[in-house]
């Protein structure tokens, strides 16, 4: 997980909250004090905070997990829509359709309905109905693509929600409380930190901010991937193929140009081949050859 630093988080802004008039008194464990009428974020609570939040990311990333990002206020898109395509999870920029997680049946009729009409599009079928019906339908999907876009390869409920100001996004925080479905949420001085799984108590207003915290989140994702992927690649490593002699067999296709199926023979000798642990073959090794009467492992 890539780490964010004190001084990152400075330099983005992330320290500074809303006026002093406008506080939640919830947050006050989160305030270090005021300036110029502006709260002051203590960032040595932000930072362990933020790392247990972009740890949860990237467990639930590892497991496959999708993770849904939301940011519909206008700091927040260009951001939300970047980084969410980056690490290739769903998200939401635009509008917040209600019912989008209780009503995701519905949604999910809506999200085919879009499919048809982008195929439609592209496929240049428009050309062969009226002006009128052509114009009809390319509103009716300038509309669901304005609202489903980002979600329309999204299959099933995210397992996760990574909000951008709880405060503005309440209706989709709402609908993931009463499903269950954890929320990691930035949170600022005048929002109300309640049923927050993972709170980042953070400015949420400054673009700065909002970039860091979207990145980190998609690295998250992204490093838990490639340490799958390096996880999985070391177990197909834990074993040798070898041939009916006992000796290692040099997989075909890398460099001897006769690809991955090999010939005839080869498909017959590989019937006689057998896979144990490297570990054995190593011990095989050191032992020297065995004896004629001895019983083979």
């Amino acid at each position: 997980m890539a780490d964010v630093s004190m001084r990152q988080m400075l330099e983005a802004g992330v320290h500074f909250g809303h006026q002093t008039r406008f506080w939640h008194p919830k947050m006050g464990p989160y305030i270090f004090g005021e300036r110029n009428k502006i709260h002051i974020i203590n960032l040595e609570k932000t930072v362990p905070l933020f790392g247990d939040a972009m740890s949860f990311i990237g467990r639930m990333a590892s497991k496959r997990g999708k993770i849904l990002f939301i940011g519909t206020k206008r700091a927040a898109q260009e951001a939300v829509a970047r980084e969410a395509a980056r690490c290739g999870m769903p998200f939401v920029n635009r509008r917040w359709l209600g019912g989008m997680l209780t009503n995701f049946k519905t949604v999910k009729q809506s999200i085919k309905r879009l499919k048809e009409l982008e195929e439609r599009i592209n496929s240049g079928s428009l050309e062969r109905v009226t002006k009128r019906e052509a114009l009809q339908l390319r509103r009716e999907y300038d509309k669901l693509n304005l609202g489903l876009s980002g979600i329309k390869d999204m299959e099933r409920l995210p397992d996760a929600l990574f909000v951008i100001d709880v405060g503005f996004e309440k209706i989709a925080v709402a609908e993931a409380i009463k499903l269950k479905i954890p929320v990691i949420a930035v949170v600022d001085t005048n929002c109300k930190p309640d049923n927050i799984d993972y709170i980042i108590p953070g400015n949420d207003d400054a673009i700065s901010a909002i970039n860091l915290y979207a990145k980190a989140a998609a690295d998250a994702v992204m490093d838990a991937r490639m340490t799958m992927s390096a996880a999985a690649t070391g177990a197909q490593d834990e074993f040798v193929e070898l041939d009916e002699n006992g000796e290692p067999v040099l997989r075909r296709g890398a460099g001897d140009g006769r690809g991955p199926e090999g010939t005839a023979e080869d498909a017959a000798r590989k019937a006689k081949r057998k896979v144990i642990p490297k570990k054995k073959v190593a011990r095989k090794a050191t032992s020297g050859p065995a004896d004629e009467n001895e019983t083979p492992e």
